[in-house]
């Protein structure tokens, strides 16, 4: 059972890697466990899958796409 995880922006350079997989269940867990700068960065990002904001304990399921988005800045 798989997740498809795609990296944005600061998320992205944070992991070094603009995808990821991990498996399905907790998503936000298993991606703090990518590494501690990951982790720090991830503190600040929106977790997203299917226009859903993703808490902690949420789940998603097999064959999910999870996006990792930073705040943007603009005006």
């Amino acid at each position: 059972m798989a997740v498809t995880v795609r990296l944005f922006a600061a998320a992205r350079e944070a992991a070094r890697a603009s995808e990821l997989t991990i498996h399905a269940g907790p998503v936000v867990p298993q991606l703090r466990e990518v590494g501690p700068r990951f982790a720090t960065v991830l503190e600040v990002c929106s977790v997203v899958s299917d226009g859903l904001r993703l808490g902690p304990d949420d789940e998603v399921p097999d064959g999910a796409v999870v996006d990792v988005l930073p705040p943007f800045a603009g005006g």
